[in-house]
């Protein structure tokens, strides 16, 4: 990441087809459950899996690895989407990610927007 800049994500959905686990939270997992109007075990049977390292809850992935919620570039949990979502490509991303991620470079305006970004 260049200092003094940060990532506008313009939505194209391409960090959501791309493989790997989306950790959530207790609270993010009773928020999007409450959201899809679904009880917390339905939530979790349905549409998560413990993680690789058994550390806590991931995502569930289609057969094509894509978030199970994408649909087309729409994230159906958009305003309830995890911090992990949310923080990329600023607070974390993955080897080749400027490849397929259309966000655009925004220069930071004020002291203290780089701890925002994070």
């Amino acid at each position: 990441m260049q200092e003094g800049m940060r990532y506008a994500c313009q939505r194209c959905g391409n960090c959501c087809r791309w493989p790997g686990e989306v950790p959530i939270t207790e609270d993010e997992t009773a928020r999007i459950a409450e959201f899809l109007g679904l009880e917390l075990y339905d939530f979790v049977a349905r549409f998560t899996e413990v993680r690789r390292n058994r550390t806590g809850l991931t995502i569930r992935e289609k057969e094509n690895d894509e978030c199970v919620f994408l649909d087309g570039i729409e994230c159906k949990i958009q305003s309830v989407k995890p911090d992990h979502c949310k923080g990329f490509p600023n607070r974390w991303n993955f080897p080749g990610w400027r490849k397929v991620c259309e966000a655009v470079p925004v220069a930071l305006e004020q002291p203290g927007d780089a701890e925002k970004a994070k």
